[in-house]
């Protein structure tokens, strides 16, 4: 017995940290792949088998008004914060007002991000870099992966000076090689809720809200907050 997952990549750490216990307990198989959290709604409109989605709370939302998520059954995992990263040998960087962050980024060698039209995190920065008035400044400079893990993981084995990562908090700290810097500063952060939900067309409906109460139950708090959630959102 298989269960599909899609989810944003924010949650890994936490879905990833209860499959072992999950498939022996439940005699079944986990089948996650985790990437931006348009990409993975796409995913699913376009027809391919899931049964637990994981994304921000206003997608699933909205999936559930379109008829794609079982009406009910969304839980919230927590929030996540948009943080800075550099890699781990490097020092860190300012970021804690505005001022401080327009003089890190303009003066990055390279800005690592997820997409920045079908990530969270990626769709907040573009928006963040208007604000500063650096979009035209760091043209050339951006380096946009389909996720923030790859971002990071691009980042942390990238040669050279003064690189900079941006994405979710969650995402740089289980990335080997980055380390988190902090959240964006006040006025420019973006706290994120994640959701987890049955799908319409699961093939496993009971066995997926399972797996949406191990996400989101008191049995996994720790877990969730070691990741980098938020659970007072």
């Amino acid at each position: 017995m298989e269960l599909v997952i899609f989810s944003g990549g924010a949650a890994k750490a936490v879905a990833t940290g209860l499959q072992g216990d999950f498939q022996a307990q439940q005699r079944c198989a986990l089948s996650a792949t985790f990437g931006a959290v348009g990409l993975m709604r796409d995913k699913l409109l376009a027809g391919e088998p899931c049964d637990v989605l994981i994304l921000s709370a206003s997608l699933i939302e909205a999936l559930e008004r379109q008829g794609h998520v079982v009406a009910g059954s969304a839980r919230n995992l927590g929030g996540v914060a948009t943080g800075v990263a550099v890699r781990s040998g490097d020092p860190d960087v300012p970021i804690g007002d505005a001022d401080a962050l327009r003089a890190t980024l303009s003066a990055a060698q390279g800005l690592y991000v997820p997409h920045l039209g079908k990530s969270s995190a990626g769709i907040h920065v573009a928006s963040v870099l208007q604000r500063l008035g650096l979009t035209q400044a760091m043209h050339g400079r951006i380096r946009e992966y389909p996720n923030g893990a790859t971002a990071m993981r691009e980042m942390a084995v990238a040669a050279g000076d003064g690189l900079v990562g941006c994405t979710q908090v969650t995402e740089i700290l289980y990335t080997p090689g980055v380390k988190l810097v902090g959240e964006l500063p006040p006025g420019y952060g973006l706290d994120t809720v994640y959701t987890a939900a049955v799908c319409t067309q699961a093939r496993q409906p009971e066995l997926a809200a399972r797996f949406v109460q191990a996400l989101t139950g008191d049995a996994s708090r720790q877990l969730r907050q070691t990741a980098g959630f938020k659970l007072d959102l």
